[in-house]
């Protein structure tokens, strides 16, 4: 139900979270995983009626079910029978996501890649026959989303040329928008591809993408209205590891006319600087995932590194913050910090114009984080994420 809030419609917030943090490299393994821990969060997050949640799937998983012909239809039933609902996907890695070492390798194959685009015209179709109609869940039906990386990574995207990079990528995303908007047309659901900022990527700020949009995401003689379909995902951890204040990210979209499509609540570690906390930040030093860190030093200027290690090498003085994916209800985590009161900024600072409807929680390190820190079960763990987010959107007065 849509609700008032002062003289503009607040649409309905969906809440789920993101099923990256479950292996899954092909469609088998990505069912035992949500059959093993998605149904267990479900249980004591919402035990009866359809759970949203915002589904990942591999470019392997992807091609099996469109290879099917009934394939979405049996995913979507597989879903349906266990309670869960899909209103978003990630579409940001395309490989095995909890590979040995993801690192570097979870941004290709980047958007001058043409590998990137089917990749995402595939998710779109599956999106749209798993969304459910109207009569089923009428606050999922109607919209969808898919969240994607924000180009490549900055040096290998570059690599060809910055703007022969660029010319194939927004070739690419202008050919994604108008398949989406083929699907708007035939099924009457719209689909909006979200490009995510992150920190050491070709956009890692709002300034950046709106900058990108204002250059390359422009109305054609096909495509008049391109903002429906490719839009932003913010993600709260990236702009908090950035040091980019919520609120500016936000009203810099709002002033450019750029849509926030998704938001992913997530936070990140902060260090302050002391023995202490540098003890306990090497814990946090693992082989996986990349973990750029930004260090804010006493003149007010970012520092930047690309992983953890490096900036050890370097150890430079002031406030550290580490792309790390921690518990989102989390205010401490031993001797270190981290950015949950981001959270509550951003849900602040969202206003009913803005038309935000997806939030989803996107932990996916549980697997990796210290063994202290993690949850006598992974279901609890995400439950209790899914509780506090909601807790968060309802004190902002968002429904």
């Amino acid at each position: 139900m849509t609700t008032t809030v002062g003289s503009a419609l607040q649409p309905p917030a969906v809440v789920g979270y993101c099923t990256n943090v479950h292996a899954g490299s092909t469609l088998a393994t990505t069912l035992a995983a949500l059959d093993r821990h998605t149904t267990a969060v479900r249980e004591l997050v919402q035990p009866t009626g359809l759970m949203p949640i915002g589904l990942w799937l591999s470019a392997t998983a992807a091609r099996e079910i469109r290879e099917d012909a009934d394939g979405t239809a049996r995913l979507r039933d597989w879903l349906f029978n266990r309670g869960l609902v899909v209103f978003t996907l990630n579409g940001f890695p395309y490989g095995d996501f909890h590979a040995g070492r993801a690192k570097k390798a979870v941004y290709e194959p980047h958007w001058a890649d043409v590998r990137r685009a089917l990749y995402t015209m595939s998710l779109a179709d599956i999106l749209a026959d798993l969304l459910p109609d109207a009569s089923i869940a009428p606050d999922i039906a109607g919209e969808g989303s898919i969240s994607t990386l924000p180009l490549g990574w900055r040096s290998t995207f570059t690599q060809e040329g910055c703007g022969a990079s660029i010319g194939l990528a927004s070739a690419q995303l202008e050919q994604v928008a108008r398949h989406l908007k083929r699907i708007e047309e035939s099924r009457g659901v719209c689909i909006h591809l979200d490009i995510e900022p992150e920190p050491g990527c070709a956009i890692d700020r709002a300034k950046d993408m709106v900058d990108f949009f204002e250059q390359c995401v422009r109305p054609t003689a096909e495509l008049s209205d391109p903002r429906r379909y490719l839009r932003v995902c913010h993600d709260i951890c990236h702009s908090a590891v950035m040091f980019e204040p919520q609120a500016e990210a936000l009203e810099t979209y709002r002033r450019a006319g750029v849509r926030v499509g998704k938001v992913q609540v997530s936070s990140a570690i902060t260090c302050d600087g002391s023995e202490g906390s540098f003890r306990a930040l090497r814990h946090y030093d693992e082989p996986k995932y990349l973990h750029q860190t930004c260090v804010l030093d006493g003149k007010g200027e970012v520092h930047f590194y690309e992983d953890l290690l490096p900036a050890f090498d370097e150890a430079p003085v002031g406030i550290w913050r580490v792309h790390f994916h921690v518990p989102v209800d989390r205010e401490t985590l031993g001797a270190l910090g981290t950015t949950r009161h981001e959270i509550a900024e951003c849900f602040a600072h969202i206003k009913p114009e803005d038309g935000i409807r997806h939030y989803e929680v996107e932990t996916y390190a549980w697997n990796v984080l210290p063994v202290d820190h993690r949850r006598d079960s992974l279901a609890h763990g995400i439950a209790d994420e899914i509780r506090f987010t909601k807790a968060q959107l309802l004190a902002a007065g968002i429904r």
